[in-house]
Parts: structure tokens; sequence; C-alpha cells
């Protein structure tokens, strides 16, 4: 399992050009923390109120064991294609072709949604009147996106510190404002530890209501497993990027909503869903909290740009060096050592929707219905990957307690909840959201049928077996206990 290389010359990707601290800052920036809790906790505040960290809880526990797995997988196999790879390995090619396709299906709408907020956010901070001009932002935004895409073609080590600075910086300013509002209290309501229990769900405010919200607001933490062929020591230190990444989101996440339950109320982020951060912020520090926090959200929408690009790229270069999707797709550049390639026709394409949806008539509508579809897709892959884990260590799991748990039930709990979401979620969301999900991951049967047809390697996988990668990964220099040939750490 050594250094890999791509189709059509310029060598492999460019190996150690992350740290593990790295992988870390990655699965942060990769959830968004600040552009979450201005798209997302409003309407999970919206629909089940005082409720919300008791959602964000109880969808943080499943989201762990998906991350666990994404851990222990990736120790077996270290690829840039991460589920897309891992998934055929451990359960079969066509589950495997379909898992990578509806992450980068799913990253792609995402950069298309998020480039409008990046363009209204950083307008607000030169004036709040300009934040509505419409098509000024989808330009601003656009902008931001273009710098993000040459970012990624460059390499992953042009910018590591920045990358550091603006996730250190949106983090801080959350906290020391969902802190400062906890200190000041006497606002809308008094904090009750009864908030993360059950007894403030009822038939208006159900945990499935809040948990269709929430089952997505973690999604990006794995960028970092999508980077492991660029990680250093990526077999022993991998997946704890996705693992801090998951708990420190969480964390962030039910503080800043406790905070605007405590001085805003659940009623006035209701009224106001798209300003609630500045009536959070001037309520906190008046003045100029309110532009602090669109700061920190103008901060972490680009860097969710970079990070979804990357997952997106970083897959369809994996397939592309299988051939499941056109060799080019594979090729790394000489002197960049990215997949230079896949970068640009990701970046086309979303760019391409962008302009679509800003001309046409019913277009952010569309975007709208397109980003509650790759729900679908996200809970799909993860369900699929938590399984995964599962099956692949079967043979090893009742070797002891923390195997057990760690790598067969809390995988396993993850994955059913995944599935379970996925179910869940065909009933609550529109027709044409409903299409979308499904209609964009069956598309993807058309190029893996194509690619099944050529009899490639890729559709008659080595099976995963954790005592043979672990000699195998001992022979590469990994330093990591062992008892009876298998991993034993976690």
């Amino acid at each position: 399992m050594g250094k890999r290389a791509g189709n059509g010359g310029g060598g492999g990707l460019r190996a150690g050009a992350l740290g593990t601290f790295d992988s870390v800052v990655m699965a942060i920036a990769g959830c968004g923390p600040a552009y979450t809790v201005a798209a997302t906790i409003p309407v999970l505040v919206a629909t089940v109120g005082v409720a919300s960290p008791a959602v964000l809880l109880y969808c943080a526990l499943p989201m762990v064991g998906i991350a666990l797995a994404f851990r222990h997988l990736g120790r077996l196999d270290v690829n840039a294609g991460a589920s897309y790879a891992w998934v055929a390995r451990a359960l079969h090619p066509f589950l495997g072709f379909l898992s990578g396709w509806a992450l980068v299906v799913a990253a792609t709408v995402f950069l298309v949604s998020a480039t409008l907020p990046a363009g209204s956010a950083t307008l607000a901070l030169i004036d709040p009147a300009l934040a509505g001009r419409g098509g000024l932002a989808t330009v601003v935004g656009a902008g931001w996106f273009v710098l993000m895409a040459a970012v990624v073609a460059l390499g992953a080590r042009i910018s590591p510190y920045a990358r550091r600075v603006i996730t250190g910086v949106q983090l801080g300013l959350l906290l020391a404002f969902a802190v400062a509002a906890l200190v000041r209290g006497g606002g809308a309501a008094e904090f009750s530890f009864s908030w993360f229990g059950f007894g403030h769900f009822d038939a208006q405010h159900s945990f499935v209501a809040g948990a269709l919200v929430a089952g997505v607001t973690y999604w990006g933490w794995d960028v970092a497993s999508n980077l492991n062929e660029e990680t250093r020591s990526s077999r022993r230190s991998f997946g704890l990027g996705g693992l801090i990444g998951v708990v420190v989101s969480f964390v962030v996440f039910a503080v800043f909503t406790v905070a605007a339950n405590v001085l805003i109320g659940a009623d006035a982020v209701r009224r106001n869903p798209d300003g609630f951060l500045s009536e959070l912020g001037e309520a906190v520090w008046p003045g100029w909290g309110g532009r602090l926090l669109v700061l920190a959200v103008v901060l972490s929408t680009v860097a969710t740009l970079e990070t979804s690009l990357l997952q997106a790229v970083r897959t369809l270069f994996a397939m592309g060096r299988d051939r499941t999707v056109p060799s080019v797709f594979g090729r790394i550049h000489r002197e960049w050592r990215t997949p230079a390639v896949a970068t640009g026709v990701v970046a086309a394409v979303a760019l391409l929707v962008v302009a679509l949806a800003a001309t046409a008539g019913s277009g952010a509508q569309f975007v709208r219905d397109a980003v509650s579809g790759i729900g679908l897709h996200i809970a799909f892959y993860y369900a699929l990957a938590g399984l995964s884990a599962v099956v692949a260590y079967r043979k090893v799991l009742f070797r002891s307690v923390g195997n057990l748990v760690f790598i067969g039930l809390w995988p396993l709990a993850g994955a059913v909840f995944m599935g379970w979401i996925f179910v869940m979620s065909l009933p609550e969301l529109t027709g044409t959201a409903v299409a979308i999900g499904l209609g964009a991951l069956g598309l993807g049967l058309v190029p893996m049928f194509a690619a099944w047809l050529r009899d490639l390697p890729y559709f008659s996988p080595r099976p995963l077996d954790p005592a043979q990668e672990a000699v195998a990964g001992e022979s590469h220099g990994a330093v990591r206990g062992r008892r009876d040939g298998v991993l034993t750490d976690f």
C-alpha cells in the first residue's frame, strides 16, 4: 500500500504535504463551524426549539461511530478515494463506486450552494445594504470560489498556515461570543440541562424532524480521509482529524445553540433566521459584534469551499486512477503534484451551475432542492462506510472489548442511524429534492456499468484483511501496537 501513481504521467500525489495537526484543521474546516451556525442552526432551532442541543448531541454520537469507521478503514488502505475504495473492498465494487459518486455529486452541489452566501457575507462586511444584491454577491462568491480552486490546483502546501489562521479565528470568534452570551444571561430564557434530554420533544417538535436537519450538520470532517495519501504518518495517525473534527464541531454547535436560546430565544431565531447572527452579535457586543460574527461566516464559508472542492477532486482522481471514469481525471500535474484536470473540471461544472442558477428564474429554488437532495447522498455513503468497517474487521471483533465497541458496535450504530436518516428523509423532502437526490445517484449507474463492462481490476478487489494489512503497514515503517497480528490501538 505504498505511494500510488496517477495515470497519465506526473507521478503520485505530493506525499507528506500535510501533518497530523493539519489534518485536524482540515476536518474542522470541512465542517464549516461558522457557516453551519449561520445556515443550519436557525433551521434546527425553528424545528425543535430549545431541544436543539439534544438533537445535536444524539446525532453527534452516531457520527463519531462513522468517524471511527473511517479511522479503521483508512489504516487498512491508504487511498485518496476513501469510502469509494473501502466500500468496494469490504462490501461490493458497485456500492463502492456509488459511494464515491455520491460524494462527488454532494460536494459539487454544495460548492454551488455556498458560493452566493460567501459573496453576501463578504459584501455585508463592507456595507450591509449590499448583501441583498444577488447579482453582485454571486460575482463576489464566484471570485472566492475561483481563488480556492487555484489553491487546490497548486497544492495542499500552498496555504497550511493561512488555513490554520482562518480556522482558529472563526472558532475563537464563535466560542468568544457564545461564552459571552452565556455569561451575560438574563435574556430570553434560563439555561437548563434538560435541553440535552428528551423532555422537550413533542408532536410539533419531534426528534425525527430535528435529526433530519442535524444529521448532515457535521458533514465535511471526512475531507481529511481524502487527503491521507498526502498526510505524514497517515497509517499511524489516520482518522484522528475526523474524530477531533466531529467532537470540536459538536462543542461549537451546542454551545452556540444554547447561547442563542438563552440570549435572544428560539422565537427570535424563527422570526429572523437570516439575521439572527447579527442580532446575537449586537446583543453581546453592541456596535461591532454583528460584524465580527459575519467575518467568522466569511472565513468559514471560504474555507469550506476549499475543503468541499478537495473532497470532490481527490475522489474523482481516485476514480480516474482506477479508470472507472475517464483516466484523464487521474492525471497528476508534473510540477504541482495535484490532480489539476479533475480540479478544473469540478470547478468548471460548479461555476456553470452557479451561472445558470443566477440567470434562471427558478434557479434559486432548484439550488435549494438540490441541497436538500444531497442529504440523501451523505447519509448513503456514510452508512456504507460504517457497515464496511464492521464487515472488514468481522473476524477480529470479538478478540477484545475495544474491538467490539470501537470497530463493531459504534460504527454499526452510526451506519444504522444514517440508514434511518436516508429512509426518514424521503417523505420530508419535496418531490423535486427527492428526484434530484435519487436521480443524481441513479445517474452514477451509467458510468459504473460502462466501467464494469471493461472488466477493470477495480471490480475484482482484494478483500480488506486486518492481519495482512497490519504486517504490510509495519513494513512501511508504521509504529503501533499489535495483538494476534491485528491493530489494537484506537
